[in-house]
């Protein structure tokens, strides 16, 4: 029964993988278990599926040219600061940027960035350039095109990836919560025109999907088959 029920975690997990396998910047989840007798004042005669804690792949995914200027992929380790939706600063490698009609930097998924003096908010422009190492320059609407407004430094960091754990909205944040927010890191650098892919590689998520239903299935039939011989000893011992 535990067995069964781990095995509808992991596929949910993978699941999920599958269903994000098109996400920029997204990172697979593992799925593990294992066996854990049950130990008390005798001898562990039962052993139960325990639930490992669950970690994120954090290799890179595939760059996709866009010729976009304001799409980036960081070039290595590093992360994207970014305003979280509880509002505390979070992680993230999507790069597919944008800016909302009241000014924020956007990813895709809506987050704001952040930069060297906090969540990033940009005046009109008529063109707007993001260099290798994370500066925002724009040419402000109405200006000549010597007239470039103050650059923004986003906020690049690169924390101990043992140090970061994937929360359900997909960002990644400080497994201690008394730690952080992590500090920019000078070295991580961009690549502009790219948008970094998804990790997941789906041929090994569906094979491995098809792998957990095979074994739900069998554990089901085991506790059919568990009640089956409870009924028929029941019979037996009522026709004593």
């Amino acid at each position: 029964m535990s067995g069964a029920k781990q095995n509808t975690l992991g596929q949910a997990a993978l699941s999920n993988n599958l269903a994000n396998a098109s996400t920029p910047g997204f990172r697979s989840d593992y799925t593990q278990s294992r066996s854990m007798g049950v130990y008390g004042d005798y001898y562990p005669t039962r052993a139960y599926a325990m639930t490992e804690r669950p970690a994120s792949d954090l290799r890179e995914g595939p760059l996709m040219e866009t010729g976009r200027d304001m799409d980036v992929a960081i070039a290595g380790e590093g992360w994207f600061a970014v305003v979280g939706p509880d509002g505390q600063e979070a992680y993230t490698r999507a790069g597919e940027l944008s800016v909302a009609p009241d000014g924020r930097l956007m990813n895709a998924s809506g987050l704001q960035l952040i930069g060297d003096g906090g969540p990033v908010v940009l005046p009109e422009f008529e063109k707007i350039d993001i260099s290798r190492a994370g500066i925002v320059s724009i040419q402000p609407t109405g200006d000549v095109p010597a007239g470039i407004a103050e650059p923004v430094q986003l906020k690049l960091v690169n924390p101990d990836p043992q140090d970061l754990e994937k929360g359900e909205d997909g960002l990644f944040r400080f497994r201690d919560p008394n730690q952080g927010p992590a500090v920019a890191e000078p070295q991580v650098s961009l690549i502009n025109g790219f948008v970094e892919g998804s990790n997941v590689n789906a041929v090994s998520e569906l094979t491995g999907l098809i792998a957990l239903n095979r074994q739900y299935e069998m554990q089901v039939k085991l506790m059919k088959r568990v009640d089956e011989n409870a009924a028929t000893t029941t019979q037996l011992l009522s026709a004593q």
